[in-house]
């Protein structure tokens, strides 16, 4: 499980219905990055069973061995790129997979609040558990990394929307890369590097053609999802806690 030294892998660790997938474009359009969309995906729907749209085109498309996409993270990059954007969900960390591999990556946490996580996600799945956005997931992660020596930046969604050109600066010098500004703005349209479940969830990033600021909404939840967006209020208030600032 060893790679070249001088790729800078840039893991970063999401949950559902964040602004993953444009953050992934914005590092694609850097000219110099490779990216991954969520490579363990295959691997979580075919060990949990879970009806996720495209389940089967998922698992045929991906690796359902996450150890052979362990070592593919691991090794060279995609086309011998310098920097490499791997896009990862924290709940795709099952129980019976370690955990070793990820402090060999430069890990981020990007964390969204848990109302707006859940509003949008029972948009396109019947139920939801707290589990499934990742909250809990990420906390743990965080104190994985932070026990190795390895602490994670945060990055709040709606903090970076408002502000992403100096929250990218800051990523950018904290992983020793320059920053460009090609990375504000991406032509739209699908991307190769999309996963093969872009089609159910893509069209509103497909669309854009850049960061768009945070739109204020009334969220209004009742029964189990206010119950999952209450009980991961916790997990988001201490990772909002510890998040990037700017200014």
């Amino acid at each position: 499980m060893s790679g070249s030294a001088e790729v800078v892998r840039v893991a970063m660790w999401s949950g559902p219905r964040n602004i993953s997938t444009a953050m992934m474009r914005a590092w694609e359009n850097r000219g110099d990055c490779a990216v991954s969309d969520e490579p363990l995906y295959a691997h979580y729907l075919d060990r949990t069973g879970l009806d996720h749209p495209a389940r089967e085109e998922v698992i045929a498309d991906g690796d359902t061995d996450w150890r052979r996409v362990v070592d593919a993270l691991l090794g060279p990059a995609p086309g011998g790129a310098a920097v490499w954007y791997q896009k990862h969900m924290t709940h795709h960390l099952l129980p019976h997979m370690d955990h070793e591999w990820i402090v060999g990556l430069r890990n981020v946490l990007l964390i969204r609040d848990p109302r707006e996580v859940v509003a949008s996600y029972v948009k396109s799945r019947a139920t939801v558990a707290a589990d499934d956005i990742g909250l809990p997931q990420q906390v743990a992660l965080y104190d994985e990394l932070c026990a190795a020596g390895s602490p994670p930046p945060i990055l709040d969604a709606g903090d970076f929307l408002r502000a992403p050109e100096p929250h990218l600066h800051a990523l950018c010098d904290w992983l020793g890369i320059p920053f460009t500004e090609r990375m504000l703005r991406w032509p739209p349209g699908r991307r190769d590097s999309d996963g093969i479940w872009a089609p159910h969830w893509y069209a509103q990033v497909w669309e854009s053609t850049g960061f768009e600021a945070p739109m204020e909404k009334e969220i209004s939840l009742s029964g189990a999802a206010a119950e999952v967006a209450e009980e991961c209020r916790p997990h988001f208030e201490r990772l909002h806690g510890l998040r990037m600032r700017m200014g």
